[in-house]
């Protein structure tokens, strides 16, 4: 039996390009979301283009702001089902994309929100960001990903993040074919495939620690009696 059977994840791909198949950030999720569902974890791909979502911190710009449609309410409805998240961002002015933010601004608007513990809402999962560009960034944007994860609750394993530029300045995107050898750009790099690699099985680890433990432990992070726990074990 596969060792993550039961896990679940969803990659979030935050590209600027239109159709799904264009994105190339798509493509290095690809390879990290193989990896897990080679090893059983029930893996869905969401293109944000390909759905109408609102802006604002709101869980609902439809009843918030009276917008004409908003899909982020059954987008975050699957971000809870699942034990992993992966945010997947193209590099722009050495940031991340409007829609990686977006996605965040989105997702804060719930986290004041309570699970059955009485946590905040996204304790007990675990998430990872994968970053690619032709122009430097990589870190950059994942530490921006990586911090509001964690910030919001979520636990961020060892090495939760992979990435991918080529030269600096107008050129190919990652898995774009070299007009030379008709190698797509970035799939036999080396540094690329490592940190994707481990960045998968780092995610799958956590997450599966996490569900066998039944969630994050509630004592000492849960709003309503913090006090009562910090004043009992204070000296």
């Amino acid at each position: 039996m596969p060792e993550f059977e039961g896990l679940s994840a969803v990659y979030l791909n935050a590209s600027l390009q239109r159709h799904a198949a264009d994105s190339h950030t798509r493509k290095l999720m690809e390879k990290s979301a193989g990896i897990m569902r080679s090893e059983g974890v029930d893996v869905e791909l969401i293109h944000m283009l390909d759905h109408r979502i609102g802006f604002g911190m709101v869980t609902d710009a439809v009843a918030d702001n009276g917008a004409e449609a908003d899909e982020w309410p059954s987008i975050q409805a699957k971000i809870m089902a699942a034990d992993i998240l992966v945010i997947g961002s193209p590099i722009w002015l050495g940031v991340k994309s409007s829609l990686a933010t977006l996605a965040i601004e989105r997702m804060y608007a719930s986290s004041g929100e309570k699970n059955a513990k009485g946590q905040y809402l996204y304790y007990g999962k675990t998430a990872g960001c994968i970053v690619t560009g032709n122009e430097d960034g990589v870190k950059a944007v994942s530490m921006e990903l990586l911090y509001a994860f964690q910030h919001i609750g979520y636990v961020v394993p060892p090495q939760a993040d992979c990435g991918w530029i080529g030269e600096a300045g107008p050129g190919p995107s990652y898995g774009d074919a070299d007009p030379d050898t008709g190698r797509p750009f970035g799939f036999d790099n080396d540094f690329t495939n490592r940190n994707t690699t481990i960045m998968a099985w780092n995610l799958m680890h956590q997450a599966k620690i996490l569900k066998d433990m039944g969630g994050f432990p509630d004592k000492g992070n849960v709003a309503a009696d913090w006090q009562s726990v910090t004043n009992a074990s204070q000296f």
